[in-house]
């Protein structure tokens, strides 16, 4: 039976740990959880959802594909059902950076070095990098994909050893660099353009208190080109085209 899984799922689920006993917060419709089982890749997974809706599809497709005994269901929000060293690897996948941020700041075990945190943010990706990299949490990985016509940002990240990022390397932390040159060149064309429009916008405001929010957009443009411009001579260079 054909498990009807995304590209972006399934790029979350390659940097799951062989043998991990997985947390998949937000797990929707489960499909990310069966696939972990199915494969042989978790051990066992912690399926939870804020809505009971999906948590119940979530549940009859674990019976439908045969793993629901591998699997437990928790109808809560973010993390709070789980303890400390019940699982070992927390997948977030498909909700706003913002969101993570407000899941991770309220898990009391969130920084246990053992833990490996796989997060797929939809928007806020920078605002995600500058909270983990202020708080001590280290990008290991950040991969690319396309699903659908639109990129994601996939990111392994463990607690320990983290430093601050600047602004640019917000939007495009240099793990992501290390991608596939042609997803990395159509990402950074996406956050350049973000970014100025941001700026053009802020620029037409009037407001004082919008004066630091335009300075760090402006600031992360600025090294985001910088960025490109050094990943292009870094390209040629190795490609031997000068």
């Amino acid at each position: 039976m054909k498990l009807p899984i995304s590209k972006r799922l399934l790029c979350c689920a390659s940097l799951v740990p062989q043998g991990a006993r997985v947390a998949d917060v937000g797990c929707d419709h489960g499909y990310l959880s069966i696939h972990l089982l199915r494969e042989h890749i978790a051990a066992t997974v912690a399926a939870m959802d804020l809505r009971p809706e999906p948590l119940e599809a979530a549940r009859r497709n674990a019976a439908r594909f045969q793993i629901a005994d591998r699997m437990e269901f928790f109808l809560c929000d973010g993390l709070v059902a789980l303890g400390p060293g019940v699982v070992d690897t927390v997948v977030c996948a498909g909700m706003g950076g913002d969101t993570m941020v407000k899941i991770l700041s309220e898990c009391s075990w969130a920084a246990d070095p053992a833990v490996t945190w796989i997060l797929q943010p939809q928007s806020s990706g920078n605002d995600l990098r500058r909270w983990l990299s202020e708080r001590g949490y280290r990008i290991e990985r950040e991969k690319l994909v396309r699903d659908g016509g639109f990129l994601y940002a996939v990111m392994e990240v463990h607690y320990g050893g983290g430093a601050p990022l600047t602004p640019g390397q917000q939007y495009v932390s240099p793990q992501l660099l290390e991608e596939d040159p042609a997803l990395v060149r159509a990402y950074m064309e996406r956050v350049k353009n973000a970014l100025i429009r941001a700026v053009d916008g802020l620029s037409r405001a009037k407001e004082d208190s919008l004066a630091e929010r335009r300075a760090y957009y402006e600031t992360a443009l600025r090294q985001v080109r910088e960025l490109e411009e050094d990943y292009e001579n870094r390209q040629r260079i190795g490609t031997g085209v000068v």
